[in-house]
Parts: structure tokens; sequence; C-alpha cells
């Protein structure tokens, strides 16, 4: 074999290893992209599944204020909240107006010191938003101390720009 014929036999084997080389590389680069868009999919549609969009966010928030604006008796807050027809019933089947909820408050016949909110989750309709939770209540009900473990659920509407709550239903814990 000529030296000539051995550079070649030499330069085609090294270029036949160095395209196999690069189809391996290749196929594992191939691999590793598709493993990468699976997990870019993968951590999106896990993502969302937390996430919360910020109207859900809105609802709850005003959901837990409501509670801070009990305690705090910030009157005004309540009356923008709270719907003109609202039923505010608690677990001991009692029923309130919006202008019970506020007066009550006021004369102290029903006084919230603290509440504890442990779970909520909302889910948004068309007009309307539904917030499930579970809670420790303290206070005071015609001068008894109260604490109950609670589940409620609360129904918002939207009327024009505005979230109201129109309903409120308290069950106690076992």
């Amino acid at each position: 074999m000529g030296l000539f014929s051995l550079l070649q036999y030499v330069s085609c084997s090294s270029l036949a290893r160095w395209v196999s080389s690069q189809e391996g590389l290749k196929s594992k680069l191939l691999i590793m992209k598709k493993n990468s868009v699976l997990l870019i999919v993968f951590t999106l549609a896990t993502l969302s599944g937390f996430a919360q969009s910020k109207t859900e966010q809105l609802v709850l928030d005003l959901s837990k204020k409501k509670f801070d604006w009990l305690i705090n008796k910030q009157y005004d807050s309540l009356e923008f909240l709270l719907d003109d027809q609202i039923k505010y019933i608690h677990s001991n089947g009692w029923v309130q107006s919006k202008k019970e909820v506020i007066e009550d408050s006021k004369s102290g016949k029903l006084v919230y010191q603290k509440i504890d909110v442990t779970e909520s989750a909302v889910r948004l309709y068309d007009n309307a938003a539904i917030v499930i939770g579970k809670g420790k209540f303290s206070g005071v009900n015609s001068t008894n101390p109260f604490t109950l473990e609670l589940t409620y659920t609360e129904v918002f509407i939207k009327n024009k720009d505005r979230w109201l709550l129109a309903s409120r239903h308290a069950n106690r814990m076992p």
C-alpha cells in the first residue's frame, strides 16, 4: 500500500469515525431536545394547575379581608362588600341580613376577636364565584365567648365591576 493509499485509508476511516460520532452526537442532542421540551411542557402544566388567576386571587383576598373587617369593625368596608340582599347564615342556623351583620357588630351582640383561615379555595363562573374554606373563629355572642372550627361557603356575585358577597353559610366541624 503506497503512502497516498495509506493517507486515503486513514482519512476515510477517520472521516467515517468522525461522521459516526457526529451522528451519535446528533442523536443524543435530539433526545436531549425532546426531553427538554417535555420537561418544559410538564412544568408549565403543573404550574398552571397551581396558579390562580387574578380574579380568583381577588375574590379570595376579599373573602379574607372581610374577616379582618369584622374583627376591626371596618363597617364602611363591610357595607361596600355585602350585597343588599345577603343571607349571612351562621353554624347555629341564625340568619342575618346586611343591616343585621353590621348592627349586631356595632352593638356588641356578635363580636369576632380572632379568625384563622386554614384553607380556602375559589371556583369562578361567569359573574359568580364560590369560596369554600375552613377556619377557627373566636369571639363573643351575646356575652358568651365562643371558639368554633367551621367550614364555610361564600357566594360572590359580580355586579358591574365589583364583587359582592351575596350569601354565606357556615357549618361546625365535628
